[in-house]
């Protein structure tokens, strides 16, 4: 079932072979110039010291990923007017509305927990804390749309290794913000607020997931979640929890939202399973925003050659 191997961040086990190969064959896909910006500039040359991750600001500093697909991206109006952001309505089109005088200045992130280092960041130092890279990632919701987007941001093992976890460390729990007063149709939700999520170690030190700040060359809109969230492209989308505020380190599995709300229909992993469909509907297809017609659903989103070994020996239909 679960994974129970210790986990000390040491430099044979921040990426396990499988997966540091795989990435090899991405970045040798690379043009050569990408990777030469890759090992010729420094920290400085990609983070301007007056970065700042403000909505609307553009993000000119980043470099290009090998991990991004090269499918057709998602058009940004379409992107940033149907949203799940149910602080601001449970209407996909009313985050993009109700979002519009949502403060993210000033913003604090909290990190803490089982770790050697705690620290809390100012949203601008946050930001200087790893390269920034575009990634153009496929996007899954459990509700059977999709998108392709040119996020911005960096590992999230950056930020774990910066704070150095205990070996007890299994999971690392993230929170929203949670503001009644900046959110006031909050309280017509449905679900348990603040929004809770949690990852697995080993999923978190994938360097698939990032810390994300910005799209289409520019800060996060406050509808997508600004200032700062996760995006984990092999699970549904509702995993990738915006306007992040803590983030906490923990030995035992963390209670997360949607689980909380119907955990016969959202489970802790929500890994992109066309095979298990949600209890209302089908996962076997989706539609891409933009398009008319559904395509099949891929399994972990198309992401399966980097982290199905995550889970070798579960069962994708338990631990769904």
């Amino acid at each position: 079932m679960l994974l129970k191997k210790a986990w000390n961040i040491s430099s044979s086990e921040i990426t396990p072979k499988s997966i540091y190969l795989s990435r090899r064959k991405f970045i040798a896909k690379a043009s050569g110039a990408a990777a030469g910006l890759l090992v010729a500039r420094t920290l400085s040359e990609f983070v301007s010291p007056s970065q700042t991750v403000r909505a609307g600001t553009k993000l000119d500093t980043t470099i290009k990923s090998p991990f991004s697909t090269n499918e057709k991206q998602t058009l940004y109006n379409d992107v940033t007017h149907y949203n799940n952001f149910y602080e601001f309505g449970v209407g996909k089109e009313e985050p993009a509305e109700k979002a519009k005088r949502f403060r993210t200045s000033p913003w604090t992130v909290s990190v803490g927990g089982a770790v050697r280092k705690p620290e809390a960041f100012d949203i601008d130092a946050l930001v200087k804390l790893a390269p920034l890279e575009e990634r153009v990632y496929r996007h899954r919701c459990v509700e059977a749309w999709s998108i392709v987007v040119p996020w911005i941001g960096f590992p999230l093992n950056a930020l774990i290794k910066r704070v150095e976890p205990s070996s007890k460390v299994r999971y690392v729990a993230f929170q929203s913000l949670y503001d009644p007063m900046q959110m006031p149709e909050a309280r017509y939700a449905g679900i348990p607020l603040p929004y809770v999520e949690g990852l697995r170690m080993d999923e978190a030190m994938h360097p698939l997931a990032i810390l994300c700040f910005g799209m289409y060359g520019q800060a996060l809109p406050n509808q997508d979640g600004a200032p700062v969230r996760l995006v984990v492209p092999w699970k549904y989308g509702f995993k990738s929890i915006k306007s992040i505020v803590r983030i906490t380190f923990v030995e035992n599995q963390p209670p997360t939202t949607w689980n909380l709300a119907g955990p016969n229909e959202y489970g802790f992993y929500s890994n992109v399973n066309p095979n298990v469909d949600h209890p209302r509907w089908s996962q076997a297809k989706e539609r891409r925003l933009g398009e008319f017609f559904r395509r099949p659903t891929l399994m972990f989103n198309g992401y399966g050659d980097l982290v199905a070994q995550l889970y070798a020996g579960m069962d994708l239909r338990k631990d769904f």
